[in-house]
């Protein structure tokens, strides 16, 4: 039982050293491209909540005009 106590420090620490290995080789977007990219996200998603909101007036405008029918 004490040999479990012992092991459980090791996996944490190759996991830290682990962890820090794989920030290392992450490649960061630069300033320029991160507002490129912001911008085509919140311009996609303003249309697509157009595009849903459309539909749902449409889809409810038909359904209010079969249902009253």
């Amino acid at each position: 039982m004490g040999d479990t106590a012992k092991s459980s420090e090791t996996p944490k620490k190759s996991f830290i050293k682990g962890l820090q290995s794989e920030f290392k080789k992450i490649i960061w977007p630069n300033q320029d491209t991160l507002k490129k990219q912001t911008i085509a996200v919140l311009i996609s998603s303003v249309v697509l909540g157009l595009i849903i909101a459309i539909l749902d007036f449409i889809i409810k405008f038909g359904l209010d005009r079969i249902l009253v029918r």
